[in-house]
């Protein structure tokens, strides 16, 4: 019989992102902080053993998929082979900077070697993550975190309070690539102590607890995005009007989001919002702390937990 998982694959928002120089890789040198929040998606996991297939039912058409790219990565690394199939239930939206793509292809590092019944150490784990994209080894982490390099860097902050959040996804198509042309920034090598120096001090303010209204975060992507998106600077202008500190892009874009200091405040939002947006367009959120996101998957995993304190990532898995 199949070995079968259902998952939740969670989304995330950058709390702040400062893209700085251009690096001799090709990639750019980032600073950011990443946060889960609760809107997720859905991915029914079968496995069986024999030949190698993979198969994923959605419908949504997505080259080059990262659920299969991670399903490839975790058989060849365990020497598996065998039947695997993924059925993807989309809530994130795609390409709105939430890192849906990223989430898919952790929650299959994540769940697939379970199924195999096969140990996958968590620095591979987190190399094959990085092979697969520059926020996917965040979300083997989840809660806040801080993100260096390209992003694959992580340090974990303390856990910030469960704020209630708004998410705003217009649908808008925004380029990566061309927001990281008409950033234009240069092949250098130290990067700029000022940009650096406001970073931490965000960081500092998020990692000491301080009131969200406090923290003053920046996405350096703004810039470029709202000139040739006008509607999206539009939305963070309404969600500060309706009480939301701060509202900031997540990524490139397009999905703004804001904080609020009650559900109250940002359930009277979200019914303004859903006046001129659809609903799959508006999303009230939580932030996901790490010790919430790791019960999360200790449950969907079916790692026991008692009061014996097992790794994070799960590594090993004993019946």
């Amino acid at each position: 019989m199949p070995a079968r998982l259902k998952v939740r694959s969670l989304a995330k928002i950058n709390l702040d992102l400062r893209v700085l120089n251009k690096r001799t890789d090709g990639f750019h040198e980032l600073r950011t902080i990443f946060q889960t929040v609760s809107l997720a998606d859905t991915i029914d996991i079968e496995y069986q053993s024999g030949r190698t297939r993979i198969d994923i039912n959605s419908n949504l058409n997505i080259p080059d998929n990262l659920i299969v790219r991670a399903a490839h990565s975790v058989l060849k690394a365990t020497r598996s082979t065998g039947r695997v199939g993924f059925v993807l239930h989309k809530r994130i939206p795609l390409g709105g900077g939430l890192g849906g793509g990223s989430s898919n292809a952790a929650a299959v590092l994540l769940a697939l070697p379970r199924l195999l019944r096969k140990w996958v150490r968590f620095e591979k784990l987190m190399e094959l993550a990085a092979e697969l994209g520059s926020d996917v080894p965040f979300f083997l982490m989840g809660g806040t975190a801080v993100g260096l390099g390209r992003g694959t860097e992580l340090y974990p902050l303390p856990d910030i309070r469960n704020l209630p959040a708004l998410l705003i996804a217009p649908g808008i198509h925004v380029s990566t690539p061309d927001a990281y042309r008409d950033l234009n920034r240069q092949l250098t090598g130290a990067p700029p102590s000022p940009i650096i120096n406001d970073f931490q001090g965000v960081a500092r303010r998020v990692a000491g607890g301080w009131p969200a209204e406090r923290w003053e975060p920046v996405n350096d992507f703004e810039s470029v995005v709202f000139r040739q998106h006008p509607q999206l600077k539009s939305i963070q202008g309404t969600l500060l009007r309706w009480g939301a500190r701060p509202a900031l892009m997540s990524g490139s874009g397009s999905t703004i989001f804001g904080i609020f200091p009650s559900r109250e405040v940002r359930d009277r939002a979200v019914r303004l919002f859903r006046q001129d947006f659809a609903k799959d367009q508006v999303f009230p959120v939580t932030m996901v702390s790490r010790s919430r996101y790791q019960k999360l998957w200790q449950r969907q995993l079916s790692v026991p937990v008692g009061n014996k304190l097992w790794p994070w990532p799960p590594q090993e898995y004993k019946e």
